[in-house]
């Protein structure tokens, strides 16, 4: 049987990777008893952890959100991914959030292990920039949060937008989508003074409060927002954002962490730690293995092309590990 410290990081992780979880599941997979299972989701709900209990022979658990934020509990390489990560965001040039990574990051930095802390420490991160793109413009986080809760709650935003005059009456807009494009924030949006789709920056936006009615979702031309948001800024002809082939997928990853590594993707929320992507390349393998570098669960949207490069570029790193393997005269892992 695991550590009791370890064994709670277990069934903590088991418990964020899916809604409900019956209490002998629980136990099959951490390899102990039932009443072990209760007694360690007691000391998370003593951390606060707010566990709901369902009833039932054998009972259920689910981890539900609470009012305050409990202590959080990381393995080893969980601590040394998300200090990397605010690492990354911290030297983003121009990122609206990066002085507040940089404090979460001092922060962990201050609680780490001394066995992590060394090892983190030797990670010194430069940031550099294509020459070719823009700075990216800084954006409040509490903006961002904003505009995405009225996109979920599909709540009209009223807002001052830019250079226009303080006193003048704010513009009025149905939020649809908040995806990024070329290193900026960017809110798809029907405004209804104007009664035609927009596209607001979002570092450009100043909110009013409170939100207005909550209104019914119009289809955006096209019915694609990348396809919407790449012919906006490379001309209504153009649609691909001149790649020969361009999909759509599903990234089980927060659409801030993509939008650093694809400045030439259209990235959207998609829910809670999840994104659509839409990119381009030059050939299918290419851009599936451009997708595979996020090191995430993947779900293609399309076309069939992607989903059909994904398979040929498996079976070619297949036969790539099989035969090292078998030069090295080791066991393959296939």
């Amino acid at each position: 049987m695991p550590k009791t410290s370890a064994r709670l990081l277990a069934l903590l992780s088991l418990l964020q990777s899916r809604r409900d979880w019956p209490g002998t599941l629980l136990a099959d997979r951490l390899e102990i008893s039932l009443r072990t299972v209760r007694r360690d989701v007691d000391r998370l709900r003593e951390l606060g952890y707010p566990i709901a209990a369902a009833k039932g022979p054998d009972g259920g658990y689910r981890l539900s959100a609470g009012t305050e934020l409990p202590p959080l509990l990381f393995d080893d390489e969980q601590a040394v991914a998300l200090t990397v990560a605010l690492q990354l965001a911290a030297t983003t040039a121009g990122s609206g959030l990066a002085e507040a990574a940089a404090r979460a990051l001092t922060t962990i930095r201050q609680v780490l292990p001394a066995r992590l802390r060394h090892r983190v420490s030797a990670l010194q991160v430069i940031a550099v920039e294509r020459p070719a793109a823009r700075p990216a413009a800084p954006v409040d986080g509490d903006v961002l949060l904003a505009i995405s809760a009225a996109v979920q709650a599909r709540e009209v935003l009223r807002f001052d937008y830019g250079a226009e005059q303080a006193d003048a009456p704010p513009r009025r807009a149905e939020p649809h989508h908040l995806v990024t494009w070329d290193g900026r924030w960017y809110l798809v949006a029907w405004d209804l003074d104007r009664a035609d789709w927009r596209t607001f920056r979002a570092d450009r936006i100043a909110l009013r409060t409170p939100n207005g009615p909550r209104f019914t979702p119009r289809e955006l031309p096209g019915g694609d927002v990348a396809g919407f948001v790449i012919s906006k800024f490379r001309g209504s002809g153009d649609s691909s954002g001149g790649w020969p082939c361009q999909g759509t997928v599903l990234l089980d990853l927060p659409a801030a962490t993509v939008a650093l590594y694809s400045r030439d993707g259209v990235v959207e929320e998609a829910g809670p730690g999840r994104c659509r992507l839409t990119l381009g390349s030059w050939s299918w393998p290419s851009l599936a293995a451009a997708v595979a570098r996020f090191d995430a669960d993947i779900e293609v949207v399309g076309p069939a092309d992607l989903a059909d490069a994904f398979g040929h570029l498996a079976r070619r790193l297949a036969r790539t590990a099989a035969a090292f393997d078998a030069a090295q005269d080791r066991p393959s892992l296939s």
